[in-house]
């Protein structure tokens, strides 16, 4: 598998997928990739018309052109005949639901895992875990199966935070992941902080970015990973 599963899209004050341009475009280089088909089905407020266009936008940078599966009359035949499958951020629910709807979610989880690339960003890098259990979403809308891809054997949480906002009495992100693995004892997840990704390459994984990675193992205290450090291990568990 070639997987690039990032974290978030975009820093507050950035271009729209700035801080990643280095890391998708050699990506794209290293594969050479000259065409995407875009999945922008976790779009809610956004149309997927305008959401494929600002994608486009950036793709073009690099020689790359960009369709998306929205627009198309058979959407499984189009992800079958497509060179790199590209999933958007967004609501994580929404995104699983249509991925079930037009019957994508085994066509992609076959492309990808026979070794077309694959890069998603946010709830894009979540369907690329067993299920969509660590997202952050709210559940706007319910979907057939909280499975989705099974591409990584174990669960990210992007946009991972160490501490809540000021002034805010809620759980912690880490509150809330201790409770998914209290009902999910065997299930490991990474928390994905932002301006971070994972570079999958056969069963070699790698963290990109300059901020580290936290682990959560059931029954263990939590464990930093920076990009220097040995992480293929996660692709055994």
């Amino acid at each position: 598998m070639k997987l690039l599963l990032l974290s978030n899209s975009t820093n507050q004050g950035e271009e729209y997928l700035g801080w990643p341009q280095e890391i998708i475009s050699r990506f794209i280089t290293n594969n050479n990739i000259k065409s995407c088909m875009f999945v922008p089905y976790a779009g809610v407020t956004t149309s997927w018309d305008d959401y494929t266009s600002r994608v486009r936008s950036v793709f073009g940078k690099w020689g790359c052109t960009v369709e998306s599966v929205h627009t198309s009359d058979n959407p499984v035949l189009a992800v079958s005949q497509a060179e790199c499958i590209v999933v958007g951020g967004g609501n994580t629910f929404r995104l699983v639901q249509m991925m079930h709807v037009t019957q994508i979610m085994a066509a992609i989880s076959e492309k990808a895992l026979s070794g077309i690339p694959f890069i998603g960003w946010s709830a894009g890098s979540n369907v690329a875990c067993p299920t969509l259990c660590t997202t952050n979403d709210m559940p706007i809308i319910q979907p057939a199966s909280f499975k989705t891809l099974n591409l990584i054997p174990f669960q990210i949480n992007p946009h991972y935070l160490d501490a809540n906002p000021e002034g805010h009495g809620g759980e912690t992100r880490e509150q809330r992941i201790n409770e998914f693995q209290a009902l999910n004892t065997n299930v490991i997840v990474v928390g994905l902080r932002e301006a971070t990704a994972l570079l999958v390459d056969g069963n070699n994984l790698q963290l990109l970015g300059n901020r580290t990675m936290r682990l959560f193992v059931h029954g263990k205290e939590p464990v930093e990973y920076k990009s220097s450090d040995d992480i293929t291990f996660l692709m055994k568990t």
